[in-house]
């Protein structure tokens, strides 16, 4: 019996520490957290309900920057290796054209109006000129096929900007290239629940990701998690240091608890 609880107390120290090792964020100090701790994101820049600031628009983030918010926003790779803002995989429901933006030149999309407005896809380029530092930026990776050159690309472009920048993605497999290429940004896990990934990851998969057990990939510094009920193993990352960012607020009450809020739909202090 006594070397049967042993066996048991053995096999469930080694679980938890792998647990431990798989969930560990990655190291930051305050300062490199600093620019983004207490702020509020505006959620693809500051767009509006009645679409006349459509979402990644120019007008949108300008709204933003003249407020002085951060702002948090989508970047993809085009077919001809531009980077362009823009939330969706595919075109249809911003533009009403089919197909995915990563089959599209910059001269093809630049045909394409968003929401019906007269705003144009932009490129990362002219949001960055419009932003000018005004605010922290969380800057999304979408995942791809060409995740090496979106990455590369991106950065050979942040390079001269002035600004605050930190990085995160639902990809762990982008995350894993800033810790090895670029880790002078901050790196962020998005997650949701595991239910709400879809068709874009098996069970087991999303399972791993909605409990932030692939963080021992990228070594994140912040978990971007879903507003709503946490998974253990994401409350014992925070515990360990990771900083807490929740998406996508649509209410003040939604700072409590939080190190950094991304928001829509309502105009919140700058600060938490």
């Amino acid at each position: 019996m006594k070397r049967k609880t042993a066996a048991i107390v053995a096999g469930c120290a080694a679980a938890a520490g792998i647990a431990a090792f798989a969930i560990a964020p990655g190291k930051a100090s305050a300062g490199e957290k600093a620019p983004f701790y207490g702020r509020y994101f505006a959620h693809r820049g500051l767009h509006t309900s009645d679409g006349s600031a459509p979402e990644n628009s120019l007008t949108a983030f300008r709204m933003a920057a003249n407020v002085g918010y951060g702002v948090e926003l989508d970047v993809h790779i085009t077919a001809d290796d531009q980077i362009v803002v823009f939330h969706d995989d595919d075109l249809e429901r911003m533009t009403g054209v089919s197909g995915r933006i990563e089959d599209f030149t910059l001269e093809q999309l630049r045909e394409l109006r968003l929401a019906g407005t007269g705003e144009q896809i932009p490129l990362l380029t002219e949001v960055l000129d419009v932003i000018r530092g005004a605010g922290p930026i969380i800057l999304e990776f979408k995942t791809c096929q060409r995740r090496k050159e979106l990455c590369e690309k991106t950065c050979a472009i942040l390079k001269d900007y002035p600004g605050d920048v930190c990085i995160e993605s639902f990809d762990p497999r982008i995350l894993r290239w800033f810790r090895k290429h670029e880790p002078g940004y901050l790196r962020g896990q998005l997650a949701c629940p595991p239910w709400e990934y879809g068709e874009g990851a098996s069970r087991p998969l999303a399972f791993l990701m909605g409990n932030c057990l692939v963080n021992f990939l990228g070594r994140p510094q912040f978990i971007a998690y879903k507003i709503g009920h946490k998974p253990l193993t994401v409350r014992a990352a925070e515990a360990m240091g990771a900083m807490k960012v929740c998406w996508t607020s649509t209410s003040h009450h939604d700072k409590k608890d939080n190190d950094a809020v991304i928001f829509e739909h309502y105009r919140p202090e700058l600060y938490l």
